[in-house]
This record gives C-alpha cells, sequence and structure tokens, in this order.
C-alpha cells in the first residue's frame, strides 16, 4: 500500500515548506529514539516523509505518483514510467527480493554511482540528540544558561577517538583497498547492476588501525555521561527549539578528523504560572479590586516577573476592564521589542460584611448607588 506522506506528518496537501517543517520538528522530538517511550521505526517514517516533502521536485513527483508510483498507468508515456509498479520492491513470490535504498540504485544506473559516496558521508557523521527542558516563566523572559546530563557516544580520551591503541598506526583497509566502499551485484527489473556499499570492514573511512584500542573497540568513541551548558535566550516561547551545532553524539572515529559530531536540538517547555499567563509575547494578569478602590481610583502595588511595581487603577474602572503597561511582556525574538503586559481588572464583591459597613452600603443604596 502507498504511503501517506501528508497524514504521516499529520499535514494538509496544500500545507506550506513551514508547516511541514513544524510538523516534522514536532513528531521527530516526540518519537527520537534517544528519547524515554522514542520510536524507532516511527522515526524514519517521519524522516522518509519530510526528506520527501521538504523537496519542491521530489513532492511533485510525489503528488503525481505517489510513495510506491502505483497507478500510473501506461499512458503516461514520457512524463511518467510506462505503466511500471515498483511495489514489488522488497522481496516475495512476485517481487525482486532487491535489499538497499532504492535512491542508491537509480543513482548507481544514471549517476554513475553516487549513492555510496552519500552514504558514505551519512554513516560518519554522529547521531543527532532530541532533548526537552522545562523554564519558569521568569527564566523564558530574561534568558538563562542550563546544564543538561547527557549519555550519549564521546571521543575515546584513550586514543583521542582515533579507535588506534597507543604506538599503533593506522593502515589502509584491505576489504576495500582504502576507498571506503565495495561493489556488490544486484538483480533488479533492468538486469544485474553493480552497486557501491558501504565497507563493513573499515566503516566508509578506507583505513584500519593496526591494533584495535581496547577502550573503544578501534571505534574511536565511548558512551558516556556528559554536561552541556545551553544558553536560552530571553523571550523563548512554548515549542520552540534552539540547535547546539555539533553537541550531539561524536561521529566514527572522530579524532581522525573525517567524522562531524551530530546536532543537539533543544525544546523549550514553559511551566505554568499561578499568577501569570503567556499569549504569545504578552503577560496577562488579574487584578481583583474592591468596589471603593473601582469606584474612587486607587494606587496598588501589582506583581510582574521582574518585581512589584505601583499601578494607577483610575476612579470609575468597570469590571472587565484591561490596563495596559506598554512593553512590560516578553523580548520578541525576531526583531526589536517586547510584547505588552495587560492587567484585567475584576471587581470583587464581598460574601461577608460587618455591621458598619452594610450600614454604610445602605446609605449609598440610597443615594442610588
Amino acid at each position: 500500500m502507498a504511503k501517506n506522506y501528508y497524514d504521516i506528518l499529520g499535514v494538509a496537501k496544500g500545507a506550506d515548506d513551514e508547516e511541514i517543517k513544524k510538523a516534522y520538528r514536532k513528531l521527530a522530538h516526540q518519537h527520537h529514539p534517544d528519547k524515554k517511550g522514542g520510536d524507532e521505526a516511527k522515526f524514519k517514517e517521519i524522516n522518509e516523509a519530510y526528506q520527501v516533502l521538504s523537496d519542491k521536485q521530489k513532492r511533485a513527483q510525489y503528488d503525481q505518483f505517489g510513495s510506491t508510483f502505483e497507478g500510473t498507468g501506461a499512458g503516461q508515456g514520457a512524463n511518467g514510467f510506462g505503466g511500471f509498479d515498483f511495489s514489488g520492491f522488497g522481496g516475495g513470490a512476485n517481487g525482486f527480493n532487491f535489499e538497499g535504498d532504492l535512491g542508491d540504485l537509480f543513482g548507481d544506473i544514471f549517476g554513475g554511482g553516487g549513492g555510496a559516496r552519500t552514504s558514505r558521508a551519512h554513516q560518519e557523521k554522529g547521531r543527532d540528540v532530541a532533548v526537552d527542558i522545562e523554564l519558569t516563566l521568569e527564566e523564558a523572559l530574561a534568558g538563562v544558561e542550563k546544564e543538561i546530563k547527557l549519555y550519549l557516544s564521546v571521543a575515546c580520551t584513550k586514543c583521542d577517538g582515533t579507535g588506534a591503541e597507543a604506538g599503533s598506526k593506522m593502515e589502509k583497509c584491505r576489504t576495500c583497498d582504502g576507498a571506503g566502499y565495495v561493489q556488490k551485484q544486484r538483480r533488479t527489473m533492468f538486469g544485474a547492476f553493480a552497486q557501491n556499499e558501504i565497507c563493513s570492514d573499515c566503516q566508509g573511512t578506507g583505513e584500519k588501525p593496526q591494533k584495535k584500542c581496547g577502550k573503544c573497540g578501534g571505534d574511536g568513541r565511548v558512551k558516556e555521561e556528559k554536561i552541556i551548558k545551553i544558553k536560552i535566550p530571553a523571550g523563548i516561547a512554548e515549542g520552540q527549539t534552539i540547535r547546539v551545532s555539533g553537541a550531539g553524539e561524536a561521529g566514527f572515529r572522530p579524532g581522525s578528523g573525517k567524522s562531524a559530531a551530530g546536532e543537539l536540538y533543544v525544546t523549550a517547555h514553559l511551566k505554568k504560572h499561578s499568577l501569570f499567563e503567556r499569549r504569545g509575547d504578552d503577560l496577562i494578569y488579574k487584578l481583583d479590586i474592591n468596589f471603593s478602590q473601582a469606584a474612587l481610583g486607587d494606587d496598588v502595588m501589582i506583581p510582574t516577573l521582574k518585581g512589584k511595581i505601583k499601578l494607577k487603577v483610575p476612579a470609575g474602572i468597570q469590571s472587565g476592564k484591561i490596563i495596559k503597561i506598554g512593553s512590560g511582556g516578553f523580548p520578541h525574538l525576531q526583531g526589536r521589542g517586547a510584547g505588552d503586559m495587560y492587567i484585567s481588572v475584576q471587581i470583587a464583591t464581598p460574601e461577608k460584611l460587618s455591621r458598619k459597613q452594610r450600614s454604610i452600603l445602605e446609605e449609598l443604596q440610597k443615594e442610588g448607588l
């Protein structure tokens, strides 16, 4: 059955690039295999959908033919695949037992075998890591530096990430003769073709240590707990993500200088506040005043996320009216300035009255108040 990439990402077919990117990031963080409750299969499916829908050319082809090119029909001619049904790939009684990436296959047939080199670069790079972080409204307003503890692959300290035991040199891999990939024959509907694959002996680097490091086994990296300091910018909002370049997992044999570390993605989540509500970059506060303050006006002290300030309540204010404090909200991450603070005034009616209070109110009632 053809996959519906729009359904996988939870977006409409007419979604723009920003909507697709936002949906992808949310789902990728939710299902990342490094997270508790993560789903590697779902994560791969989400990535597959995003790789297609984020590329204009691939998306156009997908919209026309679908993920498996089913139902293109013999009448497609030069614009289609002449009625070929690609759903048979993957084995079974009617399949071709093709193992590997379909993009690599067509790259080898039509593009001179560039697929293996692309895979090699991907193989050497470390994995990306996604984490969530909780912030108070005060921290989000002012910005803060946070420490995050992660258990991830880091460069081996014994061999400095080279994968080689002390005194042992690196030598050319004999399996691939230093190329980093080997050729294998693949049977397809078009016949037998040679396909380049990552060399499993050297993991695509083209070289191996004469003697592997006893601590990391030649991988050049080990799993350890690492503390990373993250600067959270002032004004960050719920669900926004910070990318820390190179703070993800170490790549294969990082000491060789041929691999890059993955990225770290930190998604902010704001704790609920007992006094304030955030709406965009604005801050909302509910102020309760009594009848006399509403009728006569008053100067009252109110809290803000930066401390208390004096607020002038005008005489005759009605319940539900809003008082605005310009630039009293959160800084704009994009551009200058800040949001505003809005005070919602509510006139509180007393539930119990003293004799004196009741007497005064009865007199006011007689006066039409």
